[in-house]
């Protein structure tokens, strides 16, 4: 398309117009946009090391960094794009739109970033804790906006989307220094009960990692179909509970067969009568 000189001297002027009565708007908007946004980062990196010293966990720190640079980084855009000449409140408007169809198209997503916000705030579990969530249980490798990720004892990664884990309950199983380890042995009815007891307790005395308070129980627990059940319950730190409950359970089995304690299996006697025809 060929422009006669008449039609580009009027778009140089009307150029040269626009720039004249925009030009420092904009130039003003720009520097408004650059400076802003060095401003939040400062800002942001404040908030960082503020939060470090007050020993803030790590998770929960980068959400909150995040959460606070964008949040500036938004105003300061709608500051540089009304400098510029913008209908701001007309920009708003479109962008409120956009964000309900948006919302609506990605509800489930919302929901797992509203339920990852509230399980970083709340702090139900940290990086490194076992729990069970979800119906899924396993150590917390990390907890992200839309999910938590598990690792099961057998090394598997778990995924569980962050609604699922709000909207059960949750276990913490190590969020407590001390555990109880609960077992049931079994004796049978012809044994010695008294010095069945004394067996048990004679166990969980000599086990060096049972703590010493709160003292171990040792009791009836009940006349069952087969057996006289026993409660066992030995107090120990998280980190040995399972050791602790395997080291006891072989105990026992060794001990008792040593002392001729039986230990019954199910068992159900049939007694048959004959009858005359």
């Amino acid at each position: 398309m060929n422009l006669d000189p008449d039609t580009i001297q009027q778009l140089i002027e009307k150029g040269i117009t626009l720039a004249s009565v925009h030009g420092l708007n904009i130039l003003l908007a720009l520097l408004i946009f650059v400076v802003g946004r060095m401003i939040a980062k400062s800002i942001t990196g404040v908030l960082q090391r503020v939060l470090i010293k007050g020993n803030v966990e790590q998770t929960l720190l980068t959400f909150l960094k995040n959460i606070a640079y964008y949040v500036m980084l938004a105003a300061v855009v709608i500051a540089a794009l009304g400098q510029a000449g913008l209908n701001v409140t007309s920009f708003l408007a479109v962008l409120g739109a956009a964000g309900l169809a948006v919302g609506l198209a990605l509800k489930d997503s919302l929901s797992n970033f509203a339920a990852g916000v509230m399980l970083i705030l709340l702090k139900f579990f940290k990086k490194g804790d076992y729990v069970t969530v979800a119906g899924e249980s396993g150590t917390v490798t990390a907890v992200n906006i839309f999910n938590t990720i598990l690792t099961t004892p057998d090394n598997r990664i778990v995924v569980v989307p962050n609604s699922s884990v709000l909207s059960n309950t949750i276990v913490n199983v190590t969020a407590n220094d001390t555990r109880r380890v609960d077992l049931v042995m079994g004796i049978g009815y012809d044994d010695d009960l008294l010095k069945a007891k004394e067996l048990l307790v004679k166990i969980c005395s000599e086990e060096p990692r049972i703590l010493n308070e709160p003292a171990p129980v040792v009791e009836v627990l009940e006349l069952g179909d087969s057996s006289v059940n026993f409660a066992v319950r030995p107090w120990v730190k998280t980190s040995d509970y399972w050791g602790v409950y395997f080291a006891i359970t072989e105990r026992v089995k060794l001990l008792f067969d040593q002392e001729g304690i039986s230990i019954p299996y199910p068992q159900r006697d049939v007694h048959i009568y004959q009858t005359e025809k």
